[in-house]
Order: C-alpha cells, then sequence, then structure tokens
C-alpha cells in the first residue's frame, strides 16, 4: 500500500476482518476459570422508602453464593461523582451505587446475586422479598415542581437553573418589529448500542482487572479506586470489542462498582451482562427537553434577538455527564445564525424516571428542532422564502472567527472558527432541488402530501487533552499506544492512517493499542467528537517524537546530525549510510496533545417526505446530510459514521420513545416496544464530506465527524412534515412523528374544523 499519501485515502477498516468473521472478542465472550454470574435486583416502584430486604430465602437456593445489599457495603453508600457539566448544585442529586433507604425510579439497584449460573442468579431474584412503602411519584417536569420531592433534604426538585446571555436580548424585544413565542418538546430516547453493557471483574490478591471498561477507562478507574479503598495502581480497565457507545457505554453507572465489590465479596471472578430488558431501564436514556422561545426580528427578516427557557427531564439522579444535555440545548440552540441579543435560562429537574445522560448530539438533535421549527414558522408569517430567510441570517466567511459568549457557564465562550455557512447551506438546497421542488409543499399527490425541508447548523468536538505512546518492535514494526477508546468508529484504522503517514511507513507495519489503563499514565478517553482531533493529534505528535527519538540515536551510529538523518520506509539514512528501523527497536516517544478551544464542523440536512393523512406514515423520498468536517483521515469512515448517525436520527425522530405512564412504571423495556430501523426503513438517505476549511486548532486540520448526521435530523424532519401538512393547518411543535402522534395533529385539526363548521 502506498503510505505517502495514506491520511485521506479510504483505506479498509483493520477492525473489520475480526468482526465480520466473527473471531472479535467482546466481554461476554471472555471466561476466568472460577468465574461466577451475577444479576441485579432493580426496583419496580418508582418512588418509596425501603422497609426491608429479605434474602435469606435467595441464600438457600443452590448455587448462589451471594446476595448483596447496601447493608453489605457499608454505612457509607458511594456515591457517583459528576464527569462533565460539574455545576455545583448538582451535587445534591448524585446517584449512590446502590439503594439503601429510598428508591426513587424503576430499575435502580436493590441487590446483586452472585450465582453459579446466569439461570440460578435469576431464579434467585424472585426469592428475594423487598417491602417498599410507595411514595407519590412524579412523572414529568411538571408534577415535579410542586410534587413530593425526591431528595428531602435539598427543598427542591430543580436541580439547577441559570441563565446565559449573550448581546443585548432586552434592546433586541424593544426594536423588533416581529415576535413570536412558541413551545416544543423533544421525548425522551435511549441510546441502544447493539451490543448491551457488560462487566467481568477479577480480584488477583489485592489487584482487580475489569473487563468491558471503555470510553473514560482512567476517569472511571479514579472513580472507583477510593470506593473500594485501593489505590489506582491497583486497578487495572481492559477494553475489549464493543459494540457501539453512543454516549451511552462507558460512563461510571452503579455496576461499575457493584461488580468488582461482589467479585471481592466472594473471592472469585464475576461477570455481568445485561439484558435488554435491564439496559431500557437502567442505561442512561437522553433528551427529553423542551422550551419556550421567543424570537425578534424586523419586517424583512433580520433577526435581533432570541430569547426563553430550555426545561430538562433529568430522571432520577445527575449522573456523570448528565447535565450536559440542557446545556448543550443552550448552547446550539442560535446555531449559525447571527443574532446580536440571546437570553436564555436552563433549568434541570428531578422526576421518578431513569436518569439521563448524553446520546450522540446531546442537546444539539433538541436545540436544532426547537430553532428551525420557529424559523419556519416566522419565515411564513413574514412571507419570506424559508430559505431566503435563513441565507439571510446565517453567519458568513468573512465573520468568522464568530463568539457569542459564554452559553455554557463551565466552558470557554463559544467561538465558531472556520467554514461558510451558507455555501454549505446553499449545497443542501442544491442537492434536494429545492428551487424546482419547492413547488410541491404542501401538494396532494397519489393520496400523500409533499413537503421539503432545509436546515443548517454547527456541530462542536475536539477539546481537552490526550496522550499517545510509540514503540519501535522487533522486526521494525511500530506499536502505536493510545488514550482514546475504541467503540466501533474506525480509530484503529484512521490512527494507524495518522502514524503511517509521519513515519513513512507501511500501514500493516503499525498495530494501534488501546483499553488497558496499563499502556499509558493517564488516557482521557473518547466522547464529544474529539477522538481524531485529540487524539489524532496526540498520535501525530508521539510519532515525531519519535523520529526525533530515532535521529538522536542515528546520530552515534552514522555520524551525521539530527536535521540530516532521514527516518521513511522501514530505514533511517544518512548521506550513504543506512540502518534498518528494526535496529532501533525499542526506542520509544511520548506524544501529548491539548487544547482549550472548541472546532466546529458546519453543516446542512434537507429532505424530501409524503405524508398518507389517513395512517400518518411519512415516507423519506430523499434525504441528503450535508458536513464540512475539516481534513478527512478516511472518506470512507467519514461516510459510514455520517450514514449511521443520519438513520440514528431518523429513528429519534419517527419511530423511538421512551415511555412511562403516571406512575413512573416505564413501558418500553423491549424491541416490540421501542421500535429502532432496520436496514429497509430508511433508505434514500445521502451524506456528502467535504473538507473545504481545516481547523486552526490542531495540526492535523481535523473537527469532529461522528455526530454531524445526527444533529440536524429531527429539525430538517419535523419542518419537510410540518410543510406538507400545511394545508391542513397542522403544525409540529413535539416529538416523535410516529405515525399514531401525525394522525392525532390531522385528526384534532379535522375536529376542529368540524366544530367551527357547525357552530
Amino acid at each position: 500500500m502506498n503510505n505517502e499519501t495514506i491520511v485521506g485515502q479510504p483505506v479498509p477498516r483493520a477492525e473489520d476482518p475480526r468482526l465480520i468473521t466473527g473471531t472479535g472478542i467482546f466481554v461476554d465472550d471472555i471466561v476466568r476459570p472460577g468465574m461466577l454470574h451475577a444479576v441485579v435486583l432493580r426496583s419496580s416502584i418508582a418512588h418509596g422508602h425501603i422497609l426491608s430486604i429479605d434474602t435469606s430465602a435467595a441464600l438457600e437456593i443452590e448455587g448462589v453464593r451471594a446476595v448483596i445489599t447496601a447493608a453489605d457495603i457499608g454505612d457509607d453508600i458511594p456515591l457517583i461523582p459528576l464527569r462533565l457539566a460539574p455545576l455545583p448544585e448538582f451535587k445534591n442529586y448524585l446517584q449512590p451505587v446502590i439503594a439503601k433507604d429510598k428508591v426513587r425510579y424503576v430499575g435502580e439497584p436493590i441487590a446483586v446475586v452472585v450465582a453459579d449460573t446466569r439461570a440460578i442468579a435469576e431464579d434467585a431474584l424472585d426469592n428475594i422479598n423487598v417491602d417498599i412503602e410507595p411514595l407519590p411519584v412524579a412523572p414529568d417536569r411538571h408534577a415535579a415542581v410542586s410534587g413530593a420531592l425526591l431528595f428531602e433534604d435539598s427543598g427542591t426538585n430543580r436541580a439547577v437553573r441559570y441563565d446565559v446571555a449573550f448581546g443585548d436580548a432586552d434592546a433586541a424585544f424593544a426594536a423588533a418589529e416581529y415576535t413570536r413565542r412558541e413551545s416544543f418538546k423533544c421525548h425522551r430516547l435511549a441510546g441502544l448500542p447493539m451490543e448491551t453493557r457488560g462487566l467481568l471483574a477479577e480480584w488477583d490478591e489485592n489487584r482487580l482487572t475489569v473487563f468491558g471498561a471503555c470510553k473514560v477507562l482512567f476517569f472511571n478507574r479514579r472513580i472507583l479506586a477510593p470506593m473500594l479503598k485501593v489505590s489506582e495502581s491497583d486497578i487495572d480497565m481492559i477494553e475489549v470489542d464493543v459494540g457501539g457507545g453512543f454516549g451511552v457505554r462507558g460512563e461510571f453507572y452503579p455496576e461499575d462498582f457493584l461488580i468488582p465489590f461482589a467479585a471481592r465479596h466472594v473471592g472469585q471472578p464475576v461477570k455481568w451482562v445485561e439484558d435488554r430488558r435491564e439496559h431500557l431501564m437502567a442505561t442512561n436514556h437522553s433528551r427529553e427537553v423542551d422550551c419556550d422561545i421567543e424570537i425578534a426580528c424586523k419586517r424583512d427578516g433580520t433577526i435581533l434577538g432570541l430569547r426563553g427557557s430550555i426545561y430538562a427531564d433529568m430522571g432520577a439522579y445527575i449522573r456523570t455527564n448528565g447535565g450536559v444535555v440542557p446545556a448543550k440545548a443552550a448552547q446550539f440552540l442560535p446555531g449559525p445564525y447571527r443574532i446580536p441579543g440571546i437570553a436564555l435560562t436552563v433549568e434541570a429537574v428531578m422526576t421518578n424516571k431513569t436518569p439521563i445522560g448524553t446520546y450522540r448530539a446531546p442537546g444539539r438533535f433538541e436545540g436544532n428542532f426547537f430553532r428551525e421549527r420557529l424559523f419556519d414558522m416566522v419565515a411564513t408569517d413574514l412571507k419570506i422564502d424559508l430559505m431566503e430567510f435563513r441565507l439571510k441570517n446565517l453567519i458568513t466567511e468573512a465573520e468568522l472567527p464568530y463568539a457569542t459568549g459564554k452559553l455554557v457557564p463551565y466552558e470557554p465562550d463559544t467561538e465558531f472558527d472556520t467554514g461558510d455557512y451558507p455555501a454549505t447551506f446553499q449545497q443542501a438546497l442544491d442537492e434536494i432541488g429545492w428551487r424546482e421542488n419547492k413547488t410541491l409543499q404542501g401538494k396532494f399527490i397519489g393520496g400523500r402530501y409533499h413537503g421539503l425541508a432545509a436546515v443548517p447548523f454547527v456541530e462542536s468536538g475536539g477539546s481537552g487533552k490526550e496522550n499517545a505512546r510509540v514503540v519501535v518492535g522487533e522486526g521494525g514494526t511500530i506499536a502505536v499506544y493510545v488514550g482514546s477508546s475504541i467503540l466501533g468508529q474506525g480509530l484503529e484504522t484512521t490512527l494507524t492512517q495518522v502514524a503511517a503517514d509521519v513515519l513513512k511507513i507501511p500501514f500493516d507495519d503499525i498495530k494501534i493499542l488501546h483499553g488497558s489503563t496499563t499502556y499509558l499514565h493517564e488516557g482521557f478517553g473518547t466522547f464529544a467528537s474529539r477522538s481524531m482531533v485529540v487524539g489524532g493529534s496526540a498520535v501525530k505528535a508521539a510519532c515525531e517524537n519519535l523520529v526525533a527519538a530515532i535521529q538522536t540515536v542515528a546520530k552515534e551510529r552514522l555520524g551525521f546530525p539530527n536535521e540530516q538523518i532521514e527516518v521513511a520506509h522501514g530505514k533511517v539514512r544518512a548521506g550513504n549510510k543506512e540502518a534498518r528501523l528494526s535496529d532501533f527497536a525499542g526506542v520509544e516517544a511520548d506524544g501529548t496533545f491539548a487544547t482549550t478551544i472548541r472546532t466546529y464542523s458546519n453543516g446542512a440536512h434537507a429532505c424530501h417526505v409524503a405524508v398518507d393523512p389517513e395512517t400518518g406514515k411519512v415516507d423519506i423520498l430523499d434525504y441528503v446530510a450535508i458536513e464540512d468536517v475539516g481534513r478527512i483521515i478516511n472518506p470512507n469512515i467519514v461516510h459510514g459514521q455520517a450514514i449511521g448517525a443520519l438513520v440514528q436520527g431518523l429513528g429519534g425522530a419517527f419511530m423511538e420513545q421512551v415511555a412511562y405512564d403516571q406512575d413512573g412504571q416505564i413501558l418500553s423495556v423491549t424491541l416490540a416496544d421501542y421500535l429502532v430501523p432496520t436496514a429497509s426503513d430508511f433508505q434514500n438517505i445521502r451524506a456528502i464530506a467535504t473538507e473545504k476549511y481545516r481547523s486552526k486548532t490542531n495540526p492535523l486540520g481535523a473537527k469532529g465527524a461522528g455526530e454531524g448526521g445526527m444533529v440536524a435530523v429531527a429539525a430538517a424532519a419535523a419542518n419537510a412534515v410540518a410543510a406538507a401538512l400545511a394545508p391542513l393547518g397542522v403544525e409540529v411543535r413535539e416529538l416523535p412523528l410516529s405515525p399514531a402522534n401525525i394522525a392525532k395533529l390531522i385528526d384534532a385539526h379535522r375536529t376542529v374544523e368540524d366544530i367551527a363548521q357547525t357552530s
């Protein structure tokens, strides 16, 4: 393979052969001598006081080795700390690793059964008698504000309320010639990776090994060590093959403590793998954000200001990254537009539901939906072409970098870096055929109403720190140890491409090693579209440092100064002298990259839908997602990420919903209830990645590329459906756009019309 220009080439994924031939190793594939199995007893009550737990009958079952409750852990039950969005108010609402006196959501861990087999452990669950005194339930944020307290000591179910602003919103509204206020709601979703969570914990005297850790291994080790009262150096977190992450996998959950504790308690390795029902009630949910927002404009469509409130249903606890969701909804609500005055209030409310966390494009999926729905309504009111309204207000290339101030209280000011937002948006309009096809808006053709929409977006990625180490092996091969976590996004391939370009050696001579806390002194993991921007830059730095280290060693052997020594093609050359790279086995170098400045990609989604008014069914006739992602390391991988995110987003917009009843009982705990897309559901979709504007924040020029396919799906889909149903007077203000919900909207309008006609 030609390694001279390997960055930017569509190199086949190095991971795929083992995965498609069934030779990958996932956590449930690992078997250790003497291994036992754990299952978790979870609360079936959404809110209540635990009066007693009787485990005696379960312990009498043959093959049951232990039943662990809060009493076995001690008086001080560890609380799971925050990783992101570290607002001090959230500390009053942290989750204990196991329920002791009170349960706050269906699915909260109450006990852990350890047995010889999973089947025995599951049978034992039915023999544990838990007496819970039910308490009033807060099933949503409205009930929570005035309802029973989840945390009595806090005095409120409102976990946090804060304001962010940019410019002078009051002046903007005072000068407005037009205003409109609207409310929108995004529903609750599950990340639903194909592989559910799982862990295998094994102690060797006082040393712990945890298989199945991922995403943020070093953070989780740092949290777990004091909980178990051991040193960090006595814990090794090992990441094996992973069947998807999407934000929900790899955060510190109660089981990340309970399973290692159980293994130490019984003195044998313990494996736990959640089933799908358990996953849907225990793993982080996400979304469920709604808003009240108001816009101020001139009559010519110039936006002057945006103000309002963002409300998030946080569930029963603030988990490690839950606060990110409402914060990012507020930050990205203004989007890629020139809005001189912004004033937003962010409110997070506790309810008796599974806690929320980040899920691919957290806050952005919601914020883009809110803004773009409002913009279509405004443009229609002002009788301005929907797309001209957007083009008029988009930030131009000449205005970049463009600052929007501190819209997130715990982060640096937001500043968009490079791009041409109007050009990217115009490309989406051209791809969907807006000029030719906009006459189809609201037309009834062949029994269906047609609608088109296009929306622009900005997406952040890549900040923080990452480490890498590069070592020359026997035979001249290169081992690259990385702090990034590999969750299915193709990093083994793209990081190899970066290393191969710097070292000028064949792709196949490089091995990426990841997923063990023994490899590096510290790693920072994979989240928020950072792995190529930050992790790739760390690999580049390490490889450059390795070249310098080899040159220093070769200086003595070859008798030439460093700057005259070339390292390439498995050789080390200077003048007429040459050595093999394998002669330098053992030479190594570290690399670090760190930045506090995020990079911002930009893009647009456009779609054409047809809606059956009798059934509410929506067909996607054409959908295109375009994103300028900075430097593209591997176009095939970027395309795969975009298509995957797009399908995931369409599923969230049209099909998926985590539903609860008024008693806090979760109603969607199987894939018969929680519908997800299959290969045949969304076929007419396209993704286009461009690299016109490289980032200036990192040496690769890369921007995040993993979430752009998701961020604007709900916005584009909802606007297209609303455009299709405009002749019926239907407006879309709430997700999902399921057939049942669309049919209800149509029927409700018909009912209103019928009443009007008969009155």
